[in-house]
C-alpha cells in the first residue's frame, strides 16, 4: 500500500543533556534528501570543532527507505544506532539527528553512551516537535471568469485547496485533494458548473 502521509520534525531545534560531565548537544533538522543531511553533519561538525565526536542518524523517504547512522570513533553501536532507533520509534522521516559530544573526562561504559546518546535525541525531537506531511493529487480545471470566484469559494469549503490561480482567456485553477481521501473531484464540479468543468490530473506534491 502506497504511503500518503508521515510524520517529520517540525522545524530545525537544538537539545542539550549532561552526563557526568560529558556534554551531549543534540541537532535536528528537517532535511529533504541524503546530501541535504550529510550537509547538516558536516556544518556542524566545522561549527564545533573542538567536540570529541559528531555522532549522526537520519531517516529519509515517506516510507523511511533511506536510514543511516555513524558512531564517528564512539565504540560500535554505542551511539548512531540508539539515536536511528530513537528516530524510528518516533516514526519521523526526512530528518537528521547529529549528536555532539564534548567529553568530560569520566568513561560512561557501552550501556552509559546508548542511553546518553538515544537521551539527547529524544530531548532534540521534543523541542523540534513533528508535523504531518500528506501527499496531494494535483488537479487542473479551466473555467469561465464569471464561475471563477463562486467556483473557488465552494471548492474550498469542500476541503479542497486550491493551490495555484492563473488568469487568461479562461481561468485556470490547480486543485489539491489529500490522496488519502476519497474524493469524487469529477462530481464535486460536475455539479457545481452543471457539467461545464473537468479535472485533469496535473501531478502531486507533498505538503
Amino acid at each position: 500500500m502506497a504511503v500518503t502521509s508521515y510524520l517529520t520534525a517540525g522545524r530545525g531545534a537544538t537539545a542539550e543533556i549532561e552526563v557526568k560531565r560529558s556534554r551531549f548537544l543534540c541537532t535536528v533538522e528537517p532535511v529533504s534528501d541524503e546530501a541535504a543531511a550529510r550537509a547538516v553533519i558536516e556544518a556542524l561538525r566545522k561549527e564545533h570543532w573542538d567536540a570529541r565526536h559528531t555522532c549522526s542518524a537520519f531517516v529519509l523517504g515517506p516510507d523511511g527507505a533511506v536510514q543511516r547512522s555513524s558512531d564517528d570513533g564512539e565504540p560500535a553501536g554505542t551511539a548512531g544506532a540508539p539515536m536511528l532507533e530513537v528516530l524510528r520509534g518516533h516514526e519521523v522521516s526526512d530528518v537528521v539527528a547529529v549528536v555532539t559530544r564534548w567529553f568530560g573526562g569520566v568513561l560512561l561504559g557501552a550501556g552509559g553512551l546508548v542511553r546518553a546518546y538515544g537521551d539527547a535525541v529524544r530531548a532534540g525531537l521534543e523541542a523540534a516537535g513533528t508535523v504531518e506531511r500528506r501527499l496531494m493529487v494535483e488537479h487542473r480545471v479551466e473555467v469561465s471568469h464569471a464561475d471563477a470566484g463562486r467556483l473557488e469559494t465552494e471548492l474550498r469549503q469542500r476541503g479542497v485547496a486550491v493551490l495555484d490561480v492563473s488568469y487568461a482567456a479562461e481561468v485556470s485553477l490547480l486543485l489539491g485533494v489529500p490522496a488519502a481521501a476519497p474524493f469524487d473531484l469529477a462530481a464535486v464540479l460536475a455539479e457545481l458548473t452543471g457539467g461545464a468543468a473537468e479535472p485533469v490530473v496535473a501531478g502531486s506534491r507533498w505538503t
